[in-house]
């Protein structure tokens, strides 16, 4: 029979133990203590619209930044906190995807159905390629030397040989496709079938689909972010405001979180182990990652804080602003432990 020492310490493991799964799941267990702070707002050119996906190459770095609604790309040297590129022409620009082994930039054209190749010194029109549809997530395959792009309302993935920059038949999705990632740790791409509650796994050497995951509990999962390093897929809906941890090695969801409504781009710092996901509702959440589990931490609101990118040098998080004080400007965050 246990004394009372020993009874008290069972007791106490036992509440632990039932306490944990109610954490995983909804990401409710103490955090770390952080603030939100504002470290500068740098104007942007062109006129107050809508701003999509962002790209940092490390290499210079410059943050590339799709400006949707004006139909141009700007590039900021965030060592320098100035612009540094804007490029004219690229209608409805959606995804852009900075590729430092190759010193280009890919541009998703939503406006002109195209792809376009920019030089990442100079951000000079090097050439158009067809984009299908409605062109918008980018992830470029090193090993096999190619392109893939998310033609959502296409309902296919489309591949460009970068070789012979040439197109390659598109692989048919069987949904609206949201974003699309690279998983450098197993060669593979994976995408976002928003329409079919889907992650699908493509062999981007053979072009095929070589997987389907479902992840119920994400509702329309239409972005998504790969940390190949840890085997883990974030999986934002936008549907029902979720975020799903899912693990590449069981491919199954481990846990999903509450996000602010309609989440759309995921950012990652490594170092710091903290996820960020902005969302079309105005509201940045952050999460603690431990493991394959995540914790709440304070979100930071402010409008059209859709697009989040992260500099896992300096650890400042970047959000467009399409319109602060009557025009557009990239806003720089730091969450600061307390």
């Amino acid at each position: 029979m246990l004394n009372a020492p020993a009874r008290l310490a069972t007791s106490f493991l036992v509440l632990i133990l039932l306490l944990l799964p109610a954490a995983r799941a909804g990401g409710q267990a103490p955090g770390r203590k952080v603030a939100w702070r504002v470290v500068a707002d740098l104007p942007l050119p062109g006129r107050a619209a809508r701003f999509d996906y962002q790209s940092l190459d490390a290499t210079t770095g410059w943050l590339w930044i799709a400006h949707m609604g004006a139909g141009e790309v700007v590039a900021v040297d965030v060592r320098s906190r100035r612009v540094v590129a804007r490029v004219a022409g690229m209608p409805g620009a959606t995804g852009v995807l900075a590729v430092p082994s190759l010193a280009r930039v890919f541009v998703a054209l939503s406006g002109s159905h195209m792809v376009a190749v920019l030089d990442a010194g100079t951000g000079r029109l090097l050439r158009r390629m067809p984009g299908g549809r409605f062109p918008d997530g980018l992830a470029y395959a090193a090993a096999a030397h190619k392109l893939f792009v998310s033609d959502e309302y296409g309902r296919q993935e489309l591949v460009l040989d970068l070789a012979s920059l040439t197109p390659r038949p598109p692989i048919p999705m069987g949904g609206e496709v949201g974003n699309t990632q690279y998983d450098s740790a197993a060669g593979l791409i994976w995408a976002a079938v928003q329409s079919r509650n889907e992650v699908v796994a493509l062999d981007p050497v053979a072009d095929s689909i070589v997987g389907r995951v479902a992840v119920a509990g994400v509702d329309r999962p239409h972005g998504l972010l790969l940390d190949s390093a840890h085997r883990l897929a974030y999986v934002a809906g936008e549907g029902n405001a979720r975020l799903g941890v899912l693990d590449l090695r069981t491919r199954r969801l481990v846990g999903t979180y509450s996000v602010p409504e309609e989440p759309d781009v995921l950012a990652l710092d490594p170092e710091r182990h903290l996820l960020y996901v902005a969302a079309e509702s105005g509201a940045v959440a952050a999460f603690d990652i431990r493991g394959d589990s995540l914790v709440s931490l304070p979100a930071y609101r402010t409008p059209h804080a859709h697009s989040v990118a992260v500099d896992p040098a300096t650890h400042l998080v970047y959000l467009p602003l399409e319109d602060v004080g009557g025009g557009p400007v990239l806003r720089v965050l730091m969450l600061e432990e307390r």
